[in-house]
């Protein structure tokens, strides 16, 4: 199901990129370190019709991904910003091409390509879920719970996001806290909509460790093994019952073809920013939709800005496993928007406003910002 409507183009004046350390309500572990804070470049496009919002997901440090933010700040500001601003005029389809010629770094496009995005539905009146293709309102909300100090720790966690209404627990595993935990939250809760995500942590070798997990009726196990083992993962699909998930692996529709054609997955998570952006994530969508392999929505702890486009994202008709599109409070005692993603019946609503349909508070903005630069024409 393509975009059905191109979007309007925008003459492109300037852009801002803004540093925001945001602190997390509580530490997140995953396989390959904790964070307490956030740290995240947030995108603002300024166009003769407005501005547009974006968001670029790295991390601190390349830990999840070899991209990182001051290597973002740094290849913004010095090829994709300028090679965006000589363009002058630009439709956001255009944008995927303007910056392929410079290799690699998808999350910082995709947060290029989302804040031009935003600005031209923006100037439209058009919400971004229509523009994308959402056929539903509100999309069904898991969370993703870190590695917590012991199974007990993990189950409390647990059961306090299900009596906050989440449909969908996702617990992070790595070697050594794995079987167990998952006993446990099994043995706790019995049969809710449960996955583990191991984040790259294990090798073939650990195969006959990784079987144990199918007598949880999981779901399904995600990105057991590293970024680029596809035959790898084909082989270890083989030997589970368990459906594996690919993440880290997909950073775009070529990889998601390939992954399939190898049996290397049976579901796909899709992340906006480690594909390029929303509409690569798209092409996901619906190359996944017409092979019959279901999709679901990724998080990178993003902000309402993210969020909100996650949301409208995750309203595709492909998507049909909850995903990581939990409520702001998830992970921010304040967000930097007006009105942050809420949990509502273990649903969250996709924006209706114009563009991303959420708009910044720039005290909280302003409040968060540590480092701020902006290229003009």
């Amino acid at each position: 199901m393509p975009i059905a409507r191109a979007a309007a183009s925008v003459a492109l004046e300037a852009i801002e990129l803004r540093v925001l350390h945001l602190p997390l309500v509580s530490p997140f572990t995953t396989s390959f370190g904790t964070e307490t804070v956030r740290e995240v470049i947030v995108v603002r496009a300024r166009t003769a019709d407005g501005d547009g919002w974006g968001e670029i997901v790295t991390q601190q440090a390349p830990l999840y991904s070899s991209e990182y933010t001051q290597g973002a700040w740094d290849v913004a500001q010095r090829f994709l910003v300028p090679a965006l601003l000589d363009a002058g005029t630009l439709a956001p389809e255009q944008v995927a091409g303007i910056l392929e010629p410079f290799v690699g770094h998808r999350m910082v496009k995709a947060g290029l390509e989302l804040a031009i995005l935003d600005a031209a539905l923006r100037a439209e009146g058009r919400p971004l879920g229509e523009y994308l293709g959402a056929v539903v309102d509100r999309v069904p909300s898991g969370v993703s719970v870190g590695i917590q100090q012991d199974p007990a720790a993990l189950v409390e966690a647990v059961g306090g996001y299900l009596d906050a209404g989440y449909v969908r627990i996702k617990i992070k595993i790595k070697p050594g806290r794995d079987v167990a935990d998952t006993a446990a939250v099994r043995d706790a809760f019995g049969a809710i909509p449960l996955q583990v995500d191991a984040n790259s942590a294990y090798t073939l070798a650990d195969a006959a460790t990784l079987a144990e997990l199918d007598r949880f009726d999981l779901l399904l196990i995600e990105q057991p093994l590293q970024e680029d083992d596809i035959v790898d993962h084909a082989t270890l699909a083989a030997r589970l019952r368990t459906p594996v998930c690919l993440d880290e692996s997909i950073v775009s529709a070529k990889a998601a073809a390939d992954a399939l054609a190898l049996g290397a997955a049976s579901v796909i998570n899709i992340k906006a920013g480690r594909v390029g952006g929303y509409l690569e994530a798209v092409r996901i969508h619906d190359l996944c939709r017409e092979a019959g392999v279901p999709v679901w929505c990724g998080g990178m702890l993003e902000t309402g800005i993210g969020r909100a486009a996650n949301a409208a994202l995750a309203a595709l008709p492909g998507f049909t496993l909850p995903g990581d599109v939990s409520a702001s409070d998830r992970f921010y005692a304040r967000d930097i928007v007006t009105e942050p993603i809420r949990l509502e019946d273990g649903h969250v609503r996709v924006p209706t406003g114009h563009g991303l349909g959420v708009e910044i508070d720039p005290v909280a903005l302003e409040d968060a910002t540590v480092a701020r630069a902006e290229l003009r024409r």
